[in-house]
């Protein structure tokens, strides 16, 4: 999948940022270099392999440590939406940024 000029234009855009045309070259060539190296690792035959939850279990076995999941710190959502220019139900509200 390459990425096309006119695409890091878009990206630019909705991220709000301002790219000079040498920042933008240089942006399509890191970004379809990142491309091609997803593309190298997907081409990879997976098959048959377990996933891992750390590293270190594919040298040794390794016990978890698991904690119980409880709660630790009080219910602050309120004091935290306090500064929040738009809070619906409890959530945030943000504007539409995806056309």
């Amino acid at each position: 999948m390459a990425i096309t000029p006119q695409d890091v234009s878009r990206i630019a855009m909705l991220a709000r940022l301002q790219l000079s045309a040498d920042e933008e070259r240089a942006m399509l060539g890191q970004l379809n270099e990142f491309f091609g190296i997803v593309a190298r690792m997907e081409a990879v035959d997976t098959s048959g392999v377990e996933p891992l939850y750390t590293p270190l279990s594919a040298v040794a076995a390794v016990q978890l440590r698991l904690r119980d999941d409880a709660v630790t710190e009080p219910d602050q959502r309120e004091a935290n939406q306090a500064s929040a220019p738009l809070v619906e139900d409890g959530l945030f509200l943000v504007p539409k940024v995806i056309e």
